[in-house]
């Protein structure tokens, strides 16, 4: 006896549950309509969604395994659903070849209407198309990660659905992008949707990014600015040591390579700018003989 149903979705007669889901929902994403373009893909896509609604339902499968490629009148799945022309109406033959059981009405069907498609997106997989559909079990929540996460990835605490879990940020995530969680959506009939984040990224003190690059503006003593010297500066990595030339001038840049953030296509990071704010000493802190030397020394104008 025929098994073409199995044949259709490209398992054994003795796949598991789990086999015949994950083939489907391969399947299912080979031949969609929206992503395969061949002149017999949709049809294909109809095949593989009606033959999941049966093999993934007990009962359908049991009744299945029972009679067999009998109830499509001796041909198998494929022919029968070719010989209508492309006008038959799977949702409908297989309403009629389950209300009843048994072998005695799964033969005569005419195949005299339509078979609808909707290309509205994968949805899922869970059944996408005008037939076998399956309820969206998805769900989409929004999530405020920190700024230092958001630039070198980690893990950060959600909690949906009454859960709370872990879940893994990428290096270098953006305000407004998406990160899909597996298995975190609804779950219903042993199925379990996904859970889609949409990131904002908290705003740092310290630190503006623009582009894949990073500016922090840091403090830099007169002295160092007139003189130059090594000053210490605190990054999201590590303690940097930065030589500050003579003769700085207040908003001077300075660039230090590969610590911005990751770019998520090209994998290549950008670079970190660090900004002078030249900080005055205070007068009535200085010496007085000093005080008057300046007084006496400094240009009054430039």
């Amino acid at each position: 006896m025929s098994k073409s149903l199995y044949e259709t979705l490209e398992v054994s007669q003795n796949a598991s549950e789990s086999e015949i889901k994950k083939a489907y929902r391969k399947l299912a994403r080979k031949y969609h309509p929206d992503v395969n373009k061949e002149k017999d893909a949709e049809e294909k896509f109809k095949e593989i969604n009606a033959a999941y609604e049966v093999l993934s339902d007990k009962e359908k499968k049991a009744q299945y395994d029972q009679y067999g490629d009998s109830m499509f009148g001796g041909q198998n799945f494929h022919d029968f659903s070719r010989s209508q022309g492309g006008n038959v109406d799977l949702d409908e033959i297989l309403r009629q070849m389950f209300s009843g059981g048994g072998g005695g009405g799964f033969s005569g069907f005419s195949g005299g209407g339509r078979q609808s498609y909707s290309g509205g997106g994968f949805n899922g997989f869970g059944g996408a198309g005008g037939f076998a559909q399956e309820q969206n079990l998805d769900i989409e929540a929004k999530v405020t990660i920190p700024f230092n996460v958001a630039i070198l990835g980690g893990t950060h605490s959600v909690s949906v659905n009454g859960e709370r879990f872990d879940i893994k940020i990428p290096a270098g995530v953006k305000s407004g992008e998406k990160l899909r969680v597996r298995g975190k959506g609804h779950a219903q009939n042993g199925r379990s949707g996904d859970l889609f984040l949409k990131i904002t990224v908290a705003s740092s003190p310290d630190y503006e990014r623009e582009g894949d690059d990073l500016v922090k503006t840091i403090e830099v003593p007169l002295y160092a600015a007139l003189f130059g010297e090594k000053i210490a500066i605190g990054t999201l990595e590590k303690e940097i040591k930065l030589k500050i030339p003579q003769n700085t001038k207040n908003g001077q840049r300075f660039r230090v390579k590969e610590m911005g953030a990751m770019n998520r296509k090209t994998k290549q990071r950008g670079d970190l700018y660090l900004k002078a704010n030249i900080i005055n000493p205070k007068v009535d802190d200085l010496d007085d003989d000093l005080v008057e030397l300046m007084k006496e020394k400094l240009p009054k104008s430039l």
